[in-house]
């Protein structure tokens, strides 16, 4: 497996390789479908990690250039944390001349299903330079009570 992404479309072999920036795209080869790229989507930057601490689940993103006006957190009923957002491009103007555009600019979507134990009206958000922090606070389970019932006969 190659730690090396094929930006290219093509995978050496037909193994999975989890450090591969290549997306399966079921779209791909269907007429009148945009293709999903690795250039201009904005998605490929969005990444998230999760951990779970005694008190709380942790979310942090790295979200450069954006502005907290510009990214939204949302609870769903179903108990799905989402975080989106858009990243605009820059305006072109007449007289520039362009030599490079690495930037992504989109939209973006990531979508995490929460456990039971997550307190679903406590959450809070937090942003700092470019790093979005949700904090999902976790409920103590209570340990049940365990009586013994002494066997009659």
């Amino acid at each position: 497996m190659s730690l090396i992404p094929s930006f290219f479309g093509n995978r050496r072999g037909s193994e999975f390789d989890p450090f591969s920036l290549d997306f399966w795209d079921p779209l791909r080869g269907f007429p009148n479908f945009p293709q999903l790229s690795l250039e201009n989507s904005a998605i490929v930057n969005a990444r998230v990690d999760w951990k779970e601490t005694p008190e709380a689940h942790v979310f942090k993103a790295d979200l450069p250039g954006l502005r907290k006006e510009e990214v939204k957190v949302e609870i769903e009923d179903d108990r799905v944390l989402q975080i989106s957002g858009e990243r605009n491009a820059e305006k072109e103007e007449k007289n520039d001349t362009w030599h490079r555009l690495e930037r992504s600019s989109g939209k973006f979507v990531r979508r995490f299903g929460l456990p039971e134990n997550a307190k679903m009206d406590q959450v809070k958000a937090s942003m700092e330079n470019g790093v979005l922090t949700v904090t999902v606070p976790k409920e103590e389970f209570k340990k049940t009570n365990v009586n013994s019932i002494e066997i009659s006969g």
